[in-house]
């Protein structure tokens, strides 16, 4: 009886979290304009704020092989392991307007969000 190999079906997983094409320029540009040179943002939570958390973004000189890598038109996000369940599904833009400008989040995961803006109540995201 001849054995037979039978291949996985190769499964794309969805991203975490996308970029919209504002967002993606702005981290293009700010990329560009790093110096030294960065290889994208970070995106995070922390405890903190009278919600309970807040989103954290910092330059990245390098990957952690552990983030998880958003790329869009060349903007390069990474997502810290610790905050993934509470990011899936996120949409991250940018948006300037009269009195700020600045990286915003449609998640959701967001419970509600203190009236500032500055804090959001999160859960993790439920998995299947």
């Amino acid at each position: 009886m001849k054995s037979r190999q039978v291949e996985e079906p190769t499964m794309s997983r969805p991203a975490i979290m996308s970029l919209s094409d504002t967002a993606a320029e702005r981290v293009r540009d700010i990329m560009g304009r790093a110096d030294p040179p960065i290889a994208g943002l970070r995106v995070g939570i922390k405890k903190g704020g009278c919600a309970g958390m807040e989103y954290t973004m910092d330059a990245v000189a390098e990957a952690d092989p552990k983030d998880e890598v958003i790329e869009a038109d060349g903007a390069r996000v990474f997502v810290d392991k610790t905050a993934v369940l509470f990011l899936l599904g996120c949409r991250m833009d940018y948006e300037t307007t009269k009195f700020r400008s600045g990286f915003i989040f449609e998640n959701p995961n967001q419970v509600s969000a203190c009236g500032c803006g500055e804090s959001v109540e999160l859960k993790a995201a439920e998995t299947a």
